[in-house]
């Protein structure tokens, strides 16, 4: 049964237009109430990064939580992955986040966690969007929900930050330029790395409402990579706006992408012997990420873009690391989501292992060229499943002899088709991806 509402990652879109107008969050507030509700007692708690709609929606949300008859717990701004952390530790029935990661303020948006810190299952997303079309009721006031605030959240998760390195490791030494996006990770990430003993410069944690994301943050390295090199620092760290993305950059000023991050995690958890199974990237993850864990024999398999099938595929196989190129990074040893914060810690503790530089642990995985075409197409008939593009991807996979490869794919919000290849040289892989975008037009014209 598809979902009228819920995305690969809850709600989201502009604020003012709906779903994200206050009228539907109290509705989504009172369905989710319900449905949380008929599981039994009922307390959820709600977080926000730190756009301006958040205390709209967060009112929005309380009122219908409570119409239903849950108890409510607000946590004010917070990182995702924080949240997750916390309905855990409460044992509350859910978590619920208002944010739209990593996009400009004028957008927001709703993500679900489950009492154990994971994404909704589909049956209950699915009752959710069911309560959505029947009339809003209001329980007994009797058994309408109360509303508390817990004043020492941001402690609570900075301690968890901290723990998922050994007792006693010192940063110290170290010093770190860190990019908090105006959002989330605001408080608590600069309070993570000076406890731990490194030297901190932070950018970007001012927020007023409307800068999160705005030219900050893992989507705009550049500041990063000139406060590295002018601060003289050891390496920087981008978060994105609500905290479950990373990007760094080492001392030279070279941006640091989530596949080389993830190779970094992957490698050391193997060195230790704690590496449990492989590796799960996607679909978009650079072919040299996949040739970098074959050297070191680290299964790896791809999984859809979205976190959401990441973590689908880590829990079937029974893995502990995988990631997107965009910095969202799984460490389930630590906890059940992506965790910039914690992810960040972990290639720290890599680095402090193998006493080298950001810039030498990377060099073991050498990026491959990728070259990406997007071709408008009219509709109709899908031209990927053209015998002709499908003989033509199929003649450039076999003389790439595993050594490449050629991601045909349609956008899920335009009439695109992403034609994309990857290899080792970067002239024949420009041919090819011309070649095929050519084939692409062609069979749709």
């Amino acid at each position: 049964m598809s979902k009228k509402y819920f995305g690969t990652d809850g709600i989201r879109g502009r604020v003012g237009e709906y779903p994200i107008t206050p009228d539907f969050m109290l509705k989504l507030g009172w369905a989710a109430g319900m449905a949380f509700r008929s599981m039994g007692a009922c307390k959820v708690l709600v977080g926000k990064d730190t756009r301006i709609s958040g205390y709209m929606f967060e009112s929005a949300l309380e009122a219908g939580l409570t119409s239903a008859g849950a108890d409510v717990m607000l946590l004010g701004p917070m990182p995702t992955p924080a949240i997750a952390y916390l309905t855990r530790t409460f044992h509350a029935e859910a978590g619920i986040v208002i944010s739209a990661s990593h996009n400009p303020h004028d957008d927001n948006g709703i993500k679900f966690f489950s009492g154990k810190g994971t994404k909704l299952p589909d049956e209950v997303e699915l009752m959710i969007e069911e309560l959505l079309d029947t009339p809003m009721t209001v329980v007994e006031s009797s058994k309408i929900g109360k509303v508390s605030r817990i004043n020492d959240a941001s402690g609570r998760y900075i301690e968890f930050c901290k723990s998922s390195v050994p007792t006693g490791t010192s940063f110290a030494g170290l010093k770190i330029v860190i990019d908090c996006a105006h959002g989330a990770t605001y408080k608590v990430a600069p309070s993570v790395f000076r406890e731990l003993g490194a030297d901190v410069v932070v950018l970007s944690a001012h927020p007023n409402g409307l800068n999160i994301n705005e030219n900050c943050g893992s989507t705009h390295m550049e500041p990063l990579q000139a406060a590295v090199l002018a601060e003289h620092a050891d390496l920087g760290i981008a978060f994105d706006g609500d905290g479950d993305r990373v990007q760094m950059v080492d001392h030279t000023g070279t941006v640091v992408d989530g596949d080389e991050l993830l190779f970094i995690i992957a490698r050391d958890l193997q060195e230790r012997g704690k590496l449990q199974g492989g590796v799960v990237g996607t679909l978009m993850s650079n072919l040299g990420l996949e040739l970098a864990l074959a050297d070191l024999a680290i299964p790896f398999v791809r999984a859809n873009v979205g976190d959401r099938y990441v973590i689908s595929e880590l829990l079937e196989r029974d893995w502990q690391v995988g990631g997107e190129n965009s910095g969202h990074i799984v460490c389930f040893s630590h906890t059940t989501t992506g965790d910039a914060i914690i992810a960040a810690l972990q290639v720290l503790m890599a680095l402090k292992r193998r006493v080298e530089s950001l810039a030498q642990s990377r060099q073991a995985l050498r990026k491959c060229p990728q070259v990406l075409i997007n071709v408008r197409f009219g509709g109709g008939a899908n031209p990927i499943e053209h015998p002709t593009v499908k003989e033509a991807s199929d003649r450039v996979t076999h003389a790439m002899a595993g050594r490449g490869r050629v991601l045909l794919r349609k956008s899920g919000t335009e009439p695109l088709v992403r034609v994309m290849v990857e290899g080792e040289d970067e002239t024949q892989v420009r041919g090819y991806a011309e070649e095929l975008a050519k084939l692409v037009t062609e069979v749709s014209a």
